[in-house]
């Protein structure tokens, strides 16, 4: 058999709001076919300039906690090496060996371990649930932990019930903020993405940190476009994050999203090639065709059909209840701009026909308006 001449992802528009490595996901996100719109939703602090860490790491120096918490192996990684640019490792080395050492999960074991900090406990998953029983059975209060944070910011944690959990056990809790991050700065390409997402221009945000989870979700707000960013994640725009920990500022708030069953860049580009479609396409026998609608195009028995913003208005205004008649009225609504004349219908079904290659796709019903030819009124695929 011949090789379909699209890529999976053809006719999907993604969103990209990693910082680091969103060159890399864009071109595997590219190679499959899809649309990409990157913008960074996020600015990290660099290390060697983090003066609140620095503080933080030569107040652990002065007085080492009883307790550490490494929650991310790249994190801790990142504050060891940070201390040894400031001549600091040795002594810091020093003050968490004196200290009982807890893990979150395999990747900080092997940071904690090649720092030469070989762990009290860690689960088998990276869950903080576990890590917060383990302590909590073993008796917290009156201690002071060091809690290992990555990407985060004085106003805003990745773990937030954690640190009042161990604070509502008696704990003293030190948060360590490693890559700490900030929001762009404003009237750049992060808020023109923002808006996109509101006025639903994307089928799916990909996330790669929670950090920039929060970001979109502040900008939001800055924007006054909040309920609409939230109901566009909620319905149209899909959500695609990298693991549980990034989307959980999403599902906080009531916005499905998916992820990978691996952690990784790689994996998340994968994951949307095989869920998008699925999730977004919408797939009804037409006329005798098998007609899929995606975001910037139309599929005729597995051809592309490219149309304009006018075009794909009218087909999603027609498959939005398959075989039904939809009024040249509601057409006019649905189309791009502002016109109150229904010649305008008329010129944009006609080319519509022109664009599909078959003119029986679209019937005319006299004096109703327009309706899908459907051979059965229930759809193949998902909305």
């Amino acid at each position: 058999m011949s090789e379909p001449g699209w890529a999976p992802l053809t006719g999907f528009r993604v969103a990209v709001t990693s910082a680091r490595r969103a060159d890399e996901l864009s071109a595997l996100l590219r190679r499959r076919g899809a649309s990409v719109t990157s913008a960074a939703a996020i600015a990290m602090v660099p290390l060697p300039d983090d003066d609140e860490l620095r503080a933080h790491t030569e107040a652990l120096i002065a007085a080492p906690p009883d307790i550490v918490v490494a929650t991310t192996g790249i994190g801790f990684r990142g504050w060891i090496a940070a201390a040894d640019g400031w001549g600091l490792d040795e002594q810091l080395l020093t003050a968490l060996g004196s200290a009982r050492v807890v893990s979150r999960g395999p990747k900080a074991t092997g940071a904690l371990r090649a720092a030469g900090l070989p762990e009290e406990w860690s689960p088998d998953s990276e869950s903080s649930r576990e890590v917060l029983h383990y302590l909590r059975e073993g008796g917290i209060e009156g201690l002071r932990i060091a809690v290992q944070l990555h990407g985060a910011t004085a106003e805003w944690d990745p773990f937030p019930e954690f640190l009042d959990e161990l604070r509502a056990a008696g704990a003293e809790v030190v948060p360590i903020r490693v890559y700490r991050w900030h929001p762009v700065p404003r009237d750049g390409a992060f808020d023109q993405l923002v808006t996109a997402v509101a006025e639903r221009k994307f089928d799916a945000v990909s996330f790669t940190s929670a950090p920039a989870v929060a970001a979109l979700l502040m900008r939001a707000v800055d924007l006054g476009v909040e309920d609409k960013v939230l109901s566009a994640l909620r319905t149209e725009v899909h959500a695609m994050c990298v693991g549980p920990v990034t989307a959980r500022p999403l599902v906080r708030l009531g916005v499905p999203t998916s992820a990978p069953e691996r952690m990784r860049l790689g994996a998340l580009a994968r994951h949307i090639t095989d869920e998008l479609p699925l999730l977004q396409a919408r797939t009804v026998q037409v006329a005798g065709h098998c007609l899929e609608i995606r975001g910037t195009c139309v599929m005729v028995d597995g051809e592309v059909k490219e149309l304009s913003p006018t075009g794909m208005a009218t087909i999603r205004a027609l498959a939005l209840r398959p075989g039904s008649v939809v009024s040249r009225g509601d057409l006019l609504s649905a189309l791009p701009g502002s016109s109150s004349d229904t010649h305008a219908v008329e010129t944009a079904v006609l080319r519509l026909r022109t664009a599909l290659g078959d003119k029986q796709i679209v019937s005319t019903v006299v004096k109703r308006g327009y309706r899908l030819a459907v051979d059965d009124p229930y759809p193949i695929g998902a909305a």
